[in-house]
């Protein structure tokens, strides 16, 4: 392998061979090589022995490399060697118990290593011995499977699955990433073991979801994920999205297909991973909101409104960021309709200020995500709501340069009203900024001092307000 002539790869091969262990290579670092994919920054080495001694006297080797991090408990040892991390493990064997993904762990030999690996593509291994340096040792056949594109486990998939749960999100994660195919019996012990995921912390739940999201169509993923029982364990708000139903020949979509769509047309325009989740989350206020009108039709009334709130639940169950990313995507879900409403009617300078006030420094996502919510398939329709949103762009782009209403702060405050009418803090502070604020966002005065200060003067009049201060 080209990837070995490097140099800390023979300072480990010298040490090793001074040490009388012996190394490989094998993991992530290995398949992505045998794929021609970019290199993972995190290479994995195994050492039948100490893998904390060996990484200790590479260190020292390996010019500009961090002092050695010891994990005890795991039998690891870490060197951050610019931006690479070379990980050292002892080979081990596990035996895992019921309650736990937690193994207990005891030294083992290579091939016991290699057959504890979550699948077959994982667990290539590459020697770094002096005698059969760049050898490669594949007991499991995993290079057939990275041509075929499969992905199996080394052994019984119930076994692997059962053992440690999170193996069943990283099949389906690698799947997504690698556009791979899971083996038959593999994808059918996901479904018998699918329950077992409830042992896994939600942190670690997440930490895959996110990665699938991040992938360049995460549709396949969720797909797998449904279809297997997880996402249901997961994620039922998403679930309650699936099906049509069908009242005297009115339908509805499946929002839950629709979902996916419209999430794998962001990922077309947009590597934000939080405005993926905002797409993904977009539509779950439709399964409680679902009603049927005999004159109306299918109903999802302030789908966006309860979406939002559901959005807090959902974060606080996985143990998500409960901070400004959540709020983040709370505001994407409650705004989600609103450019697309605009769209559809006559297009006021009123109502693009009002969006943009709105939706503030975030309202070049929250177009973005409405393109991507256009799913029609009639081309004349997807033309025309295409060609709308970017008279709805043109109008934002003037109005925004114009009233300058992203981020707006008050041109006139509650400490100017108070000091000018003799106010202390009272409900006629509020009144006379809300005046002010409504009469910029339609129009009636441009977003400039002078004018809310001489509009301040005239909603004060009404209150009965007389000036505390000399007018300028």
């Amino acid at each position: 392998m080209e990837a070995l002539k490097k140099s800390f790869f023979n300072i480990i091969k010298n040490e090793a061979n001074y040490l009388n262990s012996k190394v490989y290579l094998i993991g992530g670092f290995v398949r992505d090589h045998l794929l021609n994919r970019q290199y993972k920054k995190d290479i994995d080495i195994v050492v039948v022995g100490s893998g904390i001694e060996l990484a200790k006297a590479v260190q020292k080797k390996l010019k500009g490399a961090k002092p050695v991090q010891i994990f005890k408990t795991y039998g690891t040892a870490m060197i951050n060697y610019g931006e690479i991390n070379l990980e050292f493990v002892g080979s081990r064997k596990e035996s895992y118990d019921l309650k736990s993904r937690n193994p207990k762990v005891m030294p083992g030999t290579l091939d016991e290593d290699q057959k504890r690996r979550d699948f077959t593509i994982n667990a290539i291994a590459v020697s770094l011995n002096n005698k059969n340096f760049g050898d490669i040792l594949d007991p499991f056949n995993g290079i057939k499977d990275l041509k075929n594109k499969i992905l199996r486990t080394p052994l019984d998939p119930n076994i692997t699955y059962s053992d440690d749960p999170l193996r069943m999100l990283r099949a389906i994660r690698f799947a997504t990433q690698l556009d791979f195919t899971i083996n038959g019996n593999s994808l059918k012990a996901i479904e018998q073991n699918a329950t077992r995921i409830k042992i896994i912390s939600k942190e670690r739940i997440v930490d895959e979801l996110s990665m699938i999201l991040a992938t360049e169509k995460p549709s396949k993923g969720f797909i797998l994920l449904e279809n297997t029982g997880l996402l249901n364990l997961i994620l039922p708000e998403l679930t309650a999205l699936i099906g049509v139903d069908e009242i005297n020949g009115n339908k509805h979509k499946d929002n839950f297909y629709h979902t996916l769509e419209v999430v794998d047309n962001l990922c077309l325009k947009s590597n934000n991973i939080w405005l993926r989740w905002a797409a993904l989350f977009h539509d779950i206020g439709k399964g409680p909101t679902k009603k049927y009108l005999p004159k109306i039709g299918w109903t999802f009334h302030n789908h966006e409104f309860i979406g939002a709130k559901m959005i807090f639940e959902i974060f606080k169950r996985l143990k998500m960021p409960l901070n400004d990313k959540m709020k983040y995507v709370q505001k994407i879900v409650l705004m989600s309709s609103r450019p697309i409403i605009i769209s559809e009617n006559h297009i006021t300078d009123s109502a693009i200020r009002r969006l943009v006030f709105d939706a503030g420094p975030h309202i070049e996502d929250l177009i973005t995500l409405c393109e991507a919510d256009i799913t029609t398939k009639n081309p004349v329709r997807f033309k025309k709501y295409h060609d709308n949103f970017k008279i709805v762009r043109e109008k934002i782009k003037y109005v925004e340069e114009k009233d300058h209403l992203r981020n707006f702060q008050p041109p006139v405050n509650g400490k100017k009203i108070m000091s000018f009418f003799g106010l202390k803090p009272s409900k006629e502070i509020g009144i006379i900024k809300h005046a002010i604020k409504e009469a910029i966002l339609e129009g009636e005065i441009p977003n400039e001092y002078s004018a809310a200060y001489e509009r301040m003067k005239k909603e004060g009049k009404k209150l009965g307000l007389k000036p505390y201060e000399k007018p300028i």
